[in-house]
């Protein structure tokens, strides 16, 4: 929009918005959250064995947790070992294809796991994969 001023000059107005540091800011959340989203899957305390071979996951998936205490999560639930089939069916239509990530504390027998393994795989779910961290090796 141009508008004159007393002297005859024309002048513009600046209408345009400086989105700048709209953008500056939309880009420091997006990292904020990209670095905790990681930490804020699963809230149970689980010291997990480590391994040299790690797939890193970085999509939302079904997580059945054993702790130390031996104690069964479904995601952050904690869940009775006998309903985790039914759980497990209602919350997964395609059985056949949904893959299940078993995390267990270090100190979990092999004898739970196996069980509560045994226990998923009632549920029609036969893709288990167990979740590990990486070892750190020295130079």
């Amino acid at each position: 929009m141009a508008f004159t001023t007393r002297g005859g000059h024309t002048q513009t107005s600046l209408a345009e918005i400086n989105i700048t540091p709209l953008v500056d800011v939309v880009l420091v959340l997006l990292v904020i959250f990209m670095l905790t989203a990681p930490v804020l899957q699963s809230g149970i305390q689980v010291n997990v064995p480590h391994t040299k071979t790690v797939h890193e996951i970085t999509q939302q998936r079904t997580v059945v947790t054993i702790d130390k205490d031996q104690t069964v999560y479904l995601d952050d639930k904690p869940v009775n070992l006998n309903e985790l089939p039914s759980l497990l069916r209602a919350q997964n239509t395609n059985t056949t294809h949904t893959t299940i990530y078993l995390r267990a504390d270090a100190k979990v027998s092999w004898g739970t796991m196996a069980t509560v393994m045994d226990s998923i795989k009632q549920s029609g779910i036969t893709n288990v994969s167990v979740v590990t961290q990486p070892t750190t090796t020295k130079p």
